[in-house]
């Protein structure tokens, strides 16, 4: 499937699905908004580094993703989250958890980057190893990897008392 040429066109195809995937990734609504359009920005201006073969939304999710969590490592705000909430997170409910997603964000600034991506798919969007493996272009048992090591980590940091720097 080729990479539409207008922007227009590839916004209102799939705006909708980065929206959603920045705003589960940022928590707000503004934040979200105006990291949609630096992502069809960025995919406009990268959009010769496209492989013909892929699928236009898992393009745009990786990128959506990637821009969320440099966001989220780059802000002010990590210290104000990590004080907000000192609980235990686990996959199986940080997503339905608002406090837990704003301790997970907070944990996500200083994590190794690919631990991070791993346990955004998991934890948060609850996809399975199988599908982030494909989302995020490595095996199902690197997912599990990454996933066990961002665990470990995290509860680590969390059992410091100390808020990630």
């Amino acid at each position: 499937m080729p990479l539409e040429d207008d922007l227009d066109t590839l916004f209102r195809r799939y705006g909708p699905m980065v929206y959603r995937r920045a705003l589960q990734i940022l928590g707000d609504h503004g934040s979200a908004e105006e990291a949609t359009q630096e992502v069809f920005i960025r995919a406009m201006k990268a959009k010769d580094r496209f492989v013909a073969e892929a699928r236009p939304s898992t393009w745009l999710y990786r990128i959506t993703t990637n821009y969320c969590l440099n966001r989220i490592r780059d802000s002010k705000r990590r210290r104000e989250l990590l004080d907000e909430r000192k609980a235990e997170v686990t996959p199986a409910s940080v997503a339905r958890d608002p406090q837990k997603m704003a301790l997970m964000r907070g944990l996500l600034e200083e994590a190794d980057p690919q631990q991070a991506q791993a346990a955004v798919a998991v934890f948060v969007d609850g996809m399975s190893h199988s599908e982030a493996a494909r989302v995020l272009g490595v095996s199902r048992r690197t997912v599990g990897n990454l996933c066990d090591r961002f665990t470990t980590w995290a509860r680590g940091r969390l059992a410091e008392g100390a808020a990630p720097s």
